[in-house]
């Protein structure tokens, strides 16, 4: 077997089996995955609050791997990677960007959901000749109406989680329609699909941190947006709960080039929800 032929049976099509990889750079080791094609530009997946490498929709990852090579992490501090979780969006851009350029990449574009929305908002802005295309998921801008909020709910919810057993995620990304409830269920159901090397959970204290990240962005002054020239798709639900829908709209308003999707009776998680119809948007998107 020649090594064309070796790398091409290398090619991981399943999040549940991709490896659990290490890259390091100033001192920290960042835990990443990757599948789906070996060449072409990449999308670098940015993660919401408290998530790790588990948390990711097994049929988004899948879905746009099937394309695009698709590359996921845990930033600084949080999961498997090593050091001081950031406690600014600006801190954590700076490393993402740090690990991107520690893969040898230098042109990718970003699926950003929540917390991630933001953290690529800032990278796009800042190094503007790294980022080709942009999808930005259940975020919002600097300043967005209510997500100084975060904070308050994800205790809330946290709190109902515990009350009824139930994951906390259920009441935070979905409504509470029969339709949002049985979604939150199925959601729930695939982040469980890797039963092997599976991620280690976020601390406590990073968590806290990242709250204090989103709480200082809530309350930030608005960006200038209108500096963000590359193609942008914007997806929310309809009934965001985190950070409320109208922040997507805003978003979609100030960005010279995008594109914005809502999807009906949903929530921050609208787009596993419908997790079909965002692959194909996403796919027909990045090719365009």
């Amino acid at each position: 077997m020649n090594n064309e032929q070796k790398e091409r049976n290398d090619v991981v099509t399943s999040f549940k089996n991709a490896p659990t990889r290490t890259v390091s750079a100033e001192g920290v080791n960042y835990a990443y995955r990757e599948l789906g094609p070996k060449t072409g530009i990449p999308v670098v997946f940015l993660h919401h609050l408290a998530a790790v490498l588990d948390n990711w929709d097994p049929r988004v990852v899948d879905g746009i791997a099937a394309k695009h090579r698709v590359i996921t992490f845990d930033n600084r501090g949080v999961g498997a990677s090593t050091g001081k979780t950031p406690n600014t969006i600006q801190a954590m851009a700076k490393d993402a960007v740090t690990f991107i350029r520690a893969l040898g990449l230098t042109q990718v574009d970003l699926l950003g959901f929540s917390m991630g929305g933001m953290v690529a908002q800032v990278i796009t802005a800042n190094e503007p000749e790294l980022v080709r295309k942009l999808i930005l998921a259940g975020t919002g801008p600097a300043g967005g109406e209510g997500i100084k909020n975060v904070t308050k709910l994800s205790h809330l919810d946290t709190i109902r989680g515990l009350l009824t057993f139930q994951d906390p995620k259920q009441f935070l990304f979905f409504t509470r329609t029969p339709n949002g409830r049985r979604a939150g269920k199925q959601f729930l159901a695939r982040l469980k699909e890797r039963t092997e090397n599976r991620d280690k959970a976020i601390s406590l204290k990073a968590y806290f941190t990242q709250l204090k990240a989103i709480h200082q962005w809530g309350l930030a002054q608005p960006s200038d947006l209108s500096v963000i020239r590359q193609p942008v798709l914007v997806a929310n639900g309809d009934n965001d709960r985190m950070v409320p829908t109208k922040n997507t709209v805003d978003l979609a308003n100030r960005l010279p080039n995008s594109e914005l999707v809502i999807y009906p009776d949903a929530g921050h998680g609208g787009i596993f929800q419908y997790h079909d119809q965002f692959v194909d948007k996403a796919l027909e998107f990045l090719k365009q």
